[in-house]
């Protein structure tokens, strides 16, 4: 008799199977990848059948979060890479940054980023920002011992001003470029009034990942986290010209685009659906 566990090895299996055929890894055009925090309710207790769903609908790659760390990395490695997926990026807590250089390295990522800064230093002075950049610094130069390449992960509020300066504005220009990299969350630049495009431009060869998610027409700008600040829909339905987006990126080198949708309202893997097909349309052109 085939047990329960053996079965759902078997439906995984067969499932990530029947995926691998919908686009060869390779094919012309970016790969899509899929922030795993965007399934996270999902991954709590089903990490396995997710990921080869993932798989199913067409995504290439993943990029891992803080709560999957609780795997051994060996384990989340084979789970992801059995199911047909990559895995060159993961986020770690600005707190956990520190211990995680043999975990990321045992996952086998290209890039450890940093997903936010801690609250106490979002909105405070220019003063955090510094001290974060000179954090920054450090974590890429461990990063790159470990054959690897570190990068910090945008919100809104690093947009906020403090006189001339921005927050965002310190953390480019007191990071080392041969050390930081960036990766850029086109919502949440939008989101605090910036613009894709303009600031990919200026980034240049040091963003090598983009956060591809859209937004809703006629909403406010803001340089703060929380619900007033959160518009997402699925890419393809909002206003971010990703088309523009996708040109930018290329013209600098950008390496892996992970959709990722903070609050789903529509059922999970239709929005996934959604989203990919919308991406692997408009970045392809």
């Amino acid at each position: 008799m085939v047990n329960r566990r053996d079965f759902l090895k078997t439906a995984v299996a067969s499932l990530a199977a029947d995926a691998l055929p919908l686009r060869a890894l390779g094919a012309e055009g970016p790969s899509i990848g899929l922030q795993l925090y965007t399934v996270r309710k999902q991954a709590q207790s089903a990490l396995p059948s997710v990921l080869a769903r993932i798989r199913q609908i067409g995504y290439e790659e993943v990029e891992t979060y803080w709560n999957l760390y609780k795997h051994p990395a060996p384990e989340l490695l084979k789970m992801i890479g059995d199911a047909g997926l990559r895995v060159p990026s993961g986020h770690f807590d600005y707190e956990k940054v520190e211990q995680s250089f043999d975990y990321a390295h045992q996952l086998g990522l290209q890039y450890m980023v940093c997903p936010m800064l801690p609250k106490t230093m979002q909105n405070r002075s220019l003063d955090d920002f510094k001290r974060a950049a000179q954090q920054f610094n450090k974590w890429g130069e461990k990063a790159k011992q470990a054959g690897m390449r570190f990068a910090f992960h945008n919100h809104n509020y690093e947009f906020q001003r403090f006189g001339e300066q921005t927050g965002y504005d310190v953390l480019l220009s007191e990071t080392d470029p041969k050390l930081v990299w960036f990766e850029l969350d086109c919502y949440w630049l939008t989101q605090a009034g910036g613009a894709p495009v303009e600031m990919i431009h200026r980034l240049g060869s040091r963003v090598k990942l983009l956060h591809i998610k859209d937004r809703l027409p006629g909403v406010a700008t803001s340089q703060k986290l929380g619900k007033p600040a959160e518009h997402f829909t699925e890419v393809g339905t909002g206003t971010l010209d990703f088309k523009a987006i996708a040109e930018a990126a290329r013209a600098v080198g950008v390496e892996h685009y992970f959709v990722e949708q903070d609050t789903i309202i529509r059922p999970v893997y239709e929005s996934l659906q959604t989203s990919y097909e919308g991406a692997r349309r408009l970045l392809s052109e």
